[in-house]
């Protein structure tokens, strides 16, 4: 994967080093899982981190509607700002706005053509990516800690990620390479696209909101997909690369994570998150992520 000489999107902001104790405003975004009663979705309870992202859509709604809006905070003047405190996070920052810029292109043309697995918007919006360090207060969905993870919140619009969570995924969930890193970025975007075109909101009756949440994550790894497909030229894109999202898709699969019961999946098998990935990055058509077409919850 290549981003030099590319576009890098301007819908980015750096929030700086938030302080990381407990915002006077009401319960943090990592407290308010642990009120819902979320347990550590990610390996083994090795890491916290990735709570919100990994979380049922149902309870991240729980999350939001608890925790309200939050106020806009800006690095302290002459403060460092997140992406100049290490080399790493320099280097993270640019790359994600290279990211970030090819899915604008990507979404940008889908949303003209039409070519939408859900009801039709006639031009793509934008979302902000906010990096940060330490804690961040968004525009809706309150305070939120690295802890957290990359998340998306659909009450302002944003992406949000500490730039160090590409070191944690490296390490502690053993998915490396830039196109893994590249692959959470274009799921939350993903989410996205699923707020715009109402996907978000949609569920097959009789499901549980579990099964619901399941379809709505694996439609945001196949739109991931179709992002990687339409940047595969441009970004040189190659096999090895698409290897790593695989693997990383497969290491946030629910019975990766230790869940045995599948009626407690929130997000899907490794099996699951894989094939709807594959199936946006091999035919690179929105229309075939429509994982609520399927009537047959086990065919997914």
């Amino acid at each position: 994967m290549r981003i030099d000489g590319q576009r890098r999107s301007e819908q980015f902001e750096d929030k700086g080093t938030g302080s990381s104790g407990r915002s006077a405003g009401g319960l943090s975004l990592l407290s308010a899982v642990r009120f819902l009663g979320v347990k550590g979705t990610l390996i083994a309870g090795a890491v916290v981190g990735g709570v919100y992202l990994f979380a049922p859509s149902s309870i991240k709604t729980l999350i939001t509607q608890t925790l309200g809006g939050g106020t806009s905070t800006q690095p302290p003047a002459g403060g460092p700002s997140a992406c100049s405190i290490s080399k790493q996070n320099e280097q993270a920052c640019d790359f994600s706005r290279v990211v970030l810029a090819s899915t604008e292109d990507a979404w940008a043309g889908k949303f003209a053509e039409g070519a939408l697995p859900a009801s039709n918007v006639a031009e793509y919006q934008k979302p902000t990516l906010v990096v940060f360090a330490n804690q961040v207060s968004t525009g809706g969905c309150g305070e939120a800690s690295s802890n957290a993870g990359p998340f998306y919140c659909p009450a302002d619009r944003k992406l949000y990620i500490d730039p160090s969570f590409y070191e944690v995924m490296a390490g502690r969930l053993k998915a490396p390479g830039d196109f893994a890193q590249a692959y959470v970025i274009a799921h939350e975007v993903g989410h996205h696209v699923q707020n715009l075109i109402g996907s978000s909101q949609r569920q097959v009756a009789g499901e549980s909101r579990n099964q619901t949440s399941v379809r709505i994550e694996l439609q945001a790894d196949c739109l991931a997909g179709v992002w990687g497909h339409a940047a595969r030229s441009t970004l040189s894109i190659n096999e090895e690369d698409l290897g790593e999202a695989l693997g990383a898709a497969h290491a946030i699969g629910d019975d990766a994570l230790g869940h045995a019961d599948e009626s407690k999946f929130t997000h899907g098998s490794s099996a699951q998150r894989i094939r709807w990935f594959r199936r946006g990055f091999t035919d690179g058509d929105a229309r075939q992520c429509d994982t609520f077409a399927e009537p047959d919850y086990a065919r997914l």
